[in-house]
């Protein structure tokens, strides 16, 4: 699995998956095809660095999805406006830091130990 070329098509795809959630705000349904290509290609990844990006981006989209649920469950008390845009604030920041660690070349989870 070391191959360059195949970790390069793997970078690839994870971009792609990055790219199909920040269009799901204007295309919902890309939201679901990324986690869609997320769980077919995993054990693609397993191992790699690229492993933490797809844990990250599974986790964006149920956890996103959780939020949402809630949203509109608790919009009719007008609670749900607040979820709904802390939601979305949430899945902005989380395509946003995983997109630039991917081109950075760096692993979503570092590492515990200390900070310098």
């Amino acid at each position: 699995m070391n191959d360059e070329g195949e970790l390069k098509s793997l970078k690839t795809i994870t971009a792609v998956v990055y790219a199909l959630q920040a269009l799901s705000f204007l295309f919902g349904v890309t939201f679901l095809a990324a986690v869609i290509v997320n769980y077919v290609k995993k054990d693609d990844v397993y191992g790699t660095w690229l492993e933490s990006h797809f844990r990250w981006q599974i986790r964006t989209f149920w956890f996103g999805l959780l939020w949402a649920g809630l949203g509109v469950a608790t919009f009719l008390i007008l609670i749900g406006h607040l979820v709904l845009i802390a939601d979305g604030a949430w899945l902005v920041y989380r395509v946003v830091k995983g997109s630039l660690n991917l081109f950075d070349g760096k692993e979503m989870y570092q590492p515990p130990g200390p900070r310098i």
